[in-house]
């Protein structure tokens, strides 16, 4: 009988102590052994999709029990289906004619964060005007762009909208210039060749054709149009509705990714107390693999609470409309952003604090 005894209590220990472990598992956060949330990621392999990189490669994606796959595409535009379909859960870029339209059509996608916008000194985006139109005085005032052929990326987007906004402050109309859509790396050969005299380019075609002696920056969208929504972070309808904690938590991630990005940020370059790790994670992921371009460059700024400036996106829409592009009329800002991620991020990390130094 004192054996059956010892034996009960025994097992009394052990179910006692599993029990134990088993409420301290409960309580417990994620562990890298469990099964990791898979997060699929479009992007459009600028240098705004620094947050992504870094926070994969930090390991805050792994934090937060996901498992992220990143897939390049040409522009957002080609980003639309698939997050309308659930085949991308995330997608980074700009917010064009084209999303509004897609939005009114039935496709669920947010705008949830900010990706790259336009602050002072991080004018990344610029007004150039070809070297000898400047030299010669054809070019010495935003008037004399009048009847000039000049580059942007894409029709109905956020660079369409920055050129009007530098042509108003010559007192010009969007159709007193010859407008014509290039990719942002074919604006240098077309400077090359004298196929343009002017251009809306972002980084690092700017610098580059600064350095070729081909084109001048006239004028940083920092000046022309301050305080641009230039690209934003995506999430799918499937992702927000289905998969809410997955968001959430990315949200997270994401947000720590770009703090780390802004902790390189100094005087409108990449010259802060993180540039070198930040640096060398573009460098690795990126198509720039000069390190010293990245030390060239104006950088883009993106806010490091994940704010978007619905203002500017609104001034935007409000363009596309006025140039027809806009499908239909009850499609509005408000309804396309969902602050809460960035909110409910921001809520759990803190508010972000710039290094002291």
């Amino acid at each position: 009988m004192a054996n059956d005894a010892s034996a009960r209590g025994t097992r009394a220990s052990v179910v006692t102590a599993f029990c134990l472990l088993s409420c301290l598992a409960l309580d417990a956060p994620y562990s890298p052994a469990a099964a990791a949330d898979q997060v699929k990621i479009g992007i459009a392999r600028t240098i705004s999709d620094a947050g992504y990189y870094i926070a994969d490669a930090m390991g805050f994606f792994h934090e937060e029990g996901l498992d992220v796959s990143i897939t390049a595409f040409n522009s957002a535009a080609q980003m639309i289906a698939p997050l309308g379909t659930g085949e991308l859960d995330v997608g980074g870029g700009t917010v064009s004619a084209g999303f509004y339209n897609a939005v009114s059509r039935g496709i669920g996608m947010k705008i949830v964060a900010d990706q790259a916008s336009i602050k002072p000194g991080y004018g990344y985006s610029s007004l150039m005007v070809r070297k000898d139109h400047v030299v010669s005085g054809r070019y010495k005032t935003f008037a004399d762009l009048k009847g000039m052929k000049v580059a942007i990326g894409a029709p109905g987007t956020g660079t369409a909208s920055a050129l009007n906004e530098a042509l108003k402050k010559g007192g010009l109309k969007y159709g007193d210039v010859d407008v014509v859509y290039l990719g942002f790396p074919e604006h240098l050969p077309a400077y090359k060749n004298k196929g343009i005299d002017a251009s809306i380019t972002n980084e690092p075609t700017m610098t580059r054709a600064i350095e070729d002696g081909v084109a001048v920056r006239v004028a940083g969208n920092d000046v022309t149009y301050p305080d641009q929504q230039t690209a934003v972070t995506f999430f799918s309808d499937h992702f927000i509705g289905s998969r809410r904690d997955a968001a959430e938590r990315f949200m997270r991630a994401y947000l720590r990714g770009v703090r780390m990005y802004n902790d390189a940020l100094k005087g409108g370059r990449l010259a802060g107390p993180k540039a070198d790790e930040v640096i060398a994670i573009l460098v690795k992921h990126t198509t720039i693999k000069d390190e010293s371009m990245f030390r060239r460059m104006v950088p883009s700024y993106c806010n490091p609470d994940g704010e978007v400036n619905v203002a500017s996106l609104r001034k935007d829409l409000e363009f596309f409309r006025e140039l027809g592009l806009i499908e239909k009329k009850d499609i509005s800002v408000d309804g396309v952003v969902d602050a809460s991620f960035a909110k409910a991020a921001v809520a759990k990390l803190g508010p972000y604090r710039p290094p002291a130094n």
